[in-house]
């Protein structure tokens, strides 16, 4: 049995807690969190022990794995104790604020000779593996171009439940918070970007960082990509979506998230096939949920020594994606992917 802590007791910890609990060969033995309080529901409800010292925690020999839940900037130094501590790593996204701090997390990790995985649990939804089997199997033909959208709501509510939330430092804004799952799935769908040109804007929450985004893509393949990302739509989340246009398809994933087929014409695919596919994802749109399927590859990843699903790498490149949206709408020029470090004003 894989033995896993999490670090961090916020709102996103309790999926972490479940997906363990779900997880086939996984159990959670501990929590930590610098206020006892926090810790209270997981103590009870899953009867581990609770660490307000990460330090203490990290010292239990029978702990394999750590499982980060903080704020994003405090991620990396917890994921570097942990890789010093030879436990294994699982990071909620982003995997940090900076390449600076991403690097690190990977070298630690890459020199203690453990494992780490970013919590990007959208590539396991059915419509998306779908969509990516079509297009690992060539039957797009060549890509034109694709479109990443996010057109949700989070009120100012939201962002007051904690001081760090909407800040540059510790959170980030739309691009950074809600839009990077939706971000990844464009990378991994249509591969490395190039250059990014974008425009960013704070229009109705009070927060430091954006609530609304737009920007445009160039692939490393030629292909061409718009994204739009938006915390600010009335009055609640209206959709989550990737569409994917080729020589030889149209495919688009959606919904409130982007969970259901809303179009498939894929050349030599007769209606019958494109059905059958449309209502199998229609049966069960969220499929295993994708933290249990993060916490199950670990798990595997481990056993079989071998990289996790969604590696370190994957994570840099779509906070680099992200940081390349964000120099470009503060400096109003295109940005190439390979120009950038960290935002200007971090």
């Amino acid at each position: 049995m894989t033995k896993f802590a999490i670090v961090g007791c916020g709102h996103i910890a309790k999926k972490h807690a479940e997906a363990i609990d779900k997880a086939e060969g996984a159990e959670l033995i501990a929590v930590c969190d610098t206020i006892p309080e926090n810790m209270e529901y997981y103590i009870e409800k899953y009867g581990v022990e609770g660490y307000q010292s990460l330090t203490t925690l990290l010292e239990q020999d029978d702990l394999d794995v750590i499982n980060i839940c903080t704020p994003s900037g405090y991620h990396a130094n917890i994921a570097i104790a942990a890789a010093n501590a030879k436990k294994h790593v699982v990071v909620e996204k982003p995997i940090a604020l900076t390449i600076e701090d991403t690097e690190a997390i990977i070298e630690a990790c890459k020199s203690n000779n453990v494992k780490l995985s970013v919590v990007h649990p959208n590539r396991f939804r059915p419509a998306i593996m779908e969509l990516n089997k079509v297009l690992t199997e060539g039957k797009t033909g060549t890509v034109s171009h694709a479109n990443a959208t996010v057109r949700w709501n989070r009120n100012q509510e939201y962002y007051d439940q904690a001081p760090w939330r909407g800040t540059k430092s510790l959170d980030g804004g739309v691009l950074m918070n809600q839009a990077i799952h939706n971000l990844d799935l464009l990378l991994w769908t249509m591969g490395d970007v190039e250059e990014v040109y974008s425009m960013a804007a704070t229009r109705l929450r009070n927060i430091e960082a954006e609530d609304v985004s737009t920007g445009l893509v160039r692939f490393k393949n030629g292909a061409l990509g718009v994204i739009e990302a938006a915390t600010t739509i009335y009055p609640s989340n209206f959709e989550e979506s990737l569409a994917i246009f080729g020589e030889k398809a149209t495919i688009k994933i959606g919904g409130k998230t982007a969970n259901y087929i809303q179009h498939w014409d894929v050349e030599g695919m007769d209606d019958e096939s494109v059905n059958q596919i449309i209502e199998q994802v229609k049966a069960d749109p969220f499929g295993k949920p994708g933290h249990q399927c993060i916490i199950e590859d670990m798990v595997q990843a481990i056993k079989e020594d071998r990289e996790p699903i969604v590696t370190g790498e994957d994570g840099k490149k779509a906070l680099q994606l992200v940081l390349a949206l964000y120099k470009s709408a503060d400096t109003q020029k295109a940005v190439k992917i390979s120009d950038v470090s960290e935002r200007e004003d971090n």
